[in-house]
């Protein structure tokens, strides 16, 4: 450090000195060189740890992945703060290890029955071992990582914490700084209305501290990698960049401390949180962090299919628990699709991006479902009333590159709801779909009032004028005809009629239910090819982009071209599972066997697993393993557990059992019981393993509403979310 920079430490210490008399301490001089620092990125969306308490006043939902922590949520569900928290080990001379590259990674629950985790990171050297234990303060907006540091070479180290903030969803515009015993930072651009800052503090203090710019020489990995302690030592980093900040932690042979990650909407309060939670102690916030979810889980019955065996049994409970605590606690009833921001780790951190943090209408309605069927009616109804009440278009709005009409539902929108989401937060692309869940899952939790039904009627005339063909289907690629949302259109429409009635609409439940009718008739027309390439050559296609399923239009994907009859999904199995046909209807079981042959792929171990439909791209690449955002080349979607369990839920409703695909979808969890989007489905490489989780997200939530709504499924005989007014009205028993 040169002179300039130690007379500019030595005048803000004078400063100090007189602020503890005239007002607030003054931060210390030495400011940081390198901003704005380098560019920035999420990580991994495979995520082997996620938590969060089950009390409201505790808005901070955390995450692991690699053994160390990732992305921090704060103060609602759908803004990420960290892109990581983990430690660097050095002897001082001769290395400086990164504990996510140089360790090997375990991870257990010491309670099947709350979201603590514990995360065991053992030197590949053999040198030293971590041990962490993650929960989050109930009573505060503080993440509490207990950590156990044991020299296991009776080598003497030293141990630092690297904190990579990645504020108010962007690690580009971050500040940060000490202040006097925590380092502290803080984004002052405002997201969704607020302000976010944080302070991590440690409970034995740190010995050093440096707050610089990624990439540069005041970036504190770079300075222990460069020289095996901490030489630049900057207090502050007041230029908006992309900032770390790191502390030293003094330790021993074996040592044990806690570090308190604390939230607020300026540096006081966020120091304020971590100095509470570290007063409380560890211990009394991991008792009353374990006993709100065990309260939760009081009189929820395990299903008799998962219950006898550990690993299923510890899917559900691990699967319930992540439905119910990505509840948002500012907006109840919202429901992010998942904690990750896919191959997030190829992903600009520089902007708030969507990653998964949004809510999805369809993907709100699967959790739901899975919540009323575990025994939560309350959250299942929330998510409704939130649905109708803060996503429901009502007048023109625009989204990404489409307009919205009065009735719709976006693509997705943030937590917040419609009100106040530019364009670019609610989406392109309508998705009709996503229309007609709301309305599906409305009828299934007895939200049937007036003032609901007067939204409802908005949504099924508006369905009606535009429907069966839908911009988007559920993968959100293509629009046409697709028997997956014509089903949904058709559940939804029958529900409408039924709540149409009971609120003494007739003539509207008679035109909804005619029309439901009319496109239930008209779907194998226009969707089941009988000159397809595939079998015996007739089955249900994917989509169609008019009426005729037996001609020669063809779809670009990024493998090629390919005429639309030999594009094969398994939507039309939600005919069966909504209660529109029969699982014995002759055009269903006829796709089975093109299904199986196209899109299928077994396991080393004989679990049974589906891609989304032959061409799909949204996967890592097949040349080097990289991301699907990478861009590189050949990228190849791959299989998706949740397709077991809607394969589990037809073979139900067929009278036979699906023990094979829960079990398949249990073995796809990851270390932490964490259900994936997707799986790598062949031969093992690029550090993926056949049948095991890939860097897309995990958890899904709509993967582990699937796996919850099957076990429950199992134990009733039947797929437990066929809306009963529809069955009955197309006589399925």
């Amino acid at each position: 450090m040169g002179w300039c920079a130690r007379l500019g430490r030595l005048g803000a210490a004078l400063l100090l000195g007189a602020a503890a008399v005239s007002g607030p301490p003054a931060y210390a001089a030495g400011e940081a060189p390198g901003a704005p620092g380098g560019g920035s990125s999420w990580t991994t969306g495979d995520k082997t740890a996620l938590g969060t308490a089950t009390a409201a006043a505790s808005k901070v939902w955390f995450t692991v992945a690699k053994g160390v922590t990732s992305e921090v949520f704060y103060p609602r569900t759908d803004v990420p703060d960290v892109q990581d928290l983990q430690y660097v080990v050095t002897d001082g001379s001769t290395f400086a290890d990164l504990e996510r590259d140089a360790t090997t990674h375990t991870v257990s629950m010491p309670d099947e029955r709350s979201p603590e985790y514990t995360v065991t990171n053992t030197a590949a050297s053999g040198r030293y071992r971590l041990t962490e234990t993650y929960v989050t303060d109930p009573a505060r907006s503080t993440l509490l990582v207990r950590t156990r540091f044991e020299s296991l070479d009776g080598g003497t180290y030293r141990l630092y914490a690297l904190f990579n903030p990645s504020l108010a969803g962007s690690g580009g515009n971050d500040t940060g700084g000490w202040d006097g015993s925590a380092l502290v930072a803080s984004d002052g651009q405002p997201v969704f209305g607020s302000t976010v800052a944080s302070a991590l503090r440690s409970s034995t203090g740190f010995s050093t501290h440096d707050s610089g710019y990624s990439g540069t020489a005041s970036d504190g990995l770079t300075d222990l990698r460069a020289n095996r302690h901490l030489t630049g030592q900057y207090d502050t980093a007041s230029a908006a960049g992309n900032i770390v900040q790191t502390g030293e932690v003094p330790v021993g042979a074996d040592t044990t401390f806690t570090l308190a990650l604390g939230f607020g909407a300026d540096r006081t309060a966020a120091a304020s949180a971590a100095t509470a939670s570290l007063s409380a102690g560890f211990a009394a916030a991991e008792t009353s962090y374990a006993s709100g979810w065990h309260g939760y889980l009081t009189g929820r019955t395990v299903p008799v299919s998962v219950s006898g065996d550990t690993a299923r049994r510890r899917t559900y409970l691990v699967g319930l628990m992540t439905l119910h605590g990505l509840e948002d606690k500012t907006f109840p009833g919202a429901n992010v699709a998942g904690l990750a921001t896919p191959w997030g780790d190829y992903v600009d951190g520089g902007t708030l991006n969507d990653g998964y943090h949004r809510v999805w209408a369809r993907d709100l309605y699967q959790q739901g479902t899975a919540l009323l069927a575990a025994g939560d009616a309350a959250q299942s109804r929330r998510m409704a009333q939130w649905l109708w009440d803060r996503q429901q278009i009502t007048a023109w709005t625009p989204g990404d590159g489409v307009t919205y009409g009065p009735g719709s539902f976006p693509r997705y929108s943030p937590v917040g709801g419609v009100s106040g989401a530019t364009p670019q937060q609610l989406g392109c692309c309508e998705q009709l779909d996503e229309d007609a869940f709301p309305i599906v899952l409305a009828w299934q939790t007895g939200l049937t009032d007036a003032a609901t039904w007067n939204k409802i009627k908005l949504t099924a005339d508006h369905i009606v004028s535009f429907g069966p063909a839908t911009p988007g289907e559920r993968w959100e690629e293509q629009g046409g005809l697709s028997s997956s949302t014509v089903a949904a259109e058709i559940a939804g429409l029958v529900c409408a009629g039924d709540i149409a009635r009971r609120n003494g609409d007739t003539a509207s439940a008679a035109t909804y239910e005619s029309t439901a009718d009319a496109w239930r008739n008209a779907l194998d027309g226009r969707t089941f090819t009988t000159t397809g390439s595939f079998g015996d050559h007739s089955y249900y296609e994917r989509i169609e982009h008019d009426t005729n399923p037996d001609d020669t239009y063809a779809r670009t994907f990024s493998d090629g071209t390919w005429w639309e009859r030999d594009i094969v999904d398994g939507g039309f199995l939600d005919l069966v599972r909504l209660g529109v046909r029969p699982a014995s209807y002759a055009p269903v079981t006829a796709s089975l066997a093109e299904l199986d042959a196209v899109d299928s792929v077994t396991a080393p171990n004989g679990d049974v697993y589906w891609h989304r439909y032959d061409h799909d791209s949204y996967g890592e690449s097949q040349d080097d393993g990289t991301g699907w955002p990478a861009g590189h080349g050949h990228p190849t979607g791959r299989a998706w557990p949740l397709l077991s369990g809607e394969r589990g839920e037809y073979e139900l409703a067929a009278g036979r059992p699906a023990t094979a695909q829960l079990k398949a979808m249990a073995d796809s969890a990851n270390a932490g019981r964490l259900l994936p989007e997707q799986v790598w489905d062949r031969a093992s490489q690029y550090g993926f393993t056949f049948g095991g989780a890939t860097g897309s997200a995990a958890p899904l939530a709509w993967a582990e509403a699937e796996y919850v709504r099957l076990a429950q499924s199992i134990d009733a005989g039947r797929p437990v979310d066929r809306p009963s007014v529809v069955a009955a009205r197309y006589g399925i028993s």
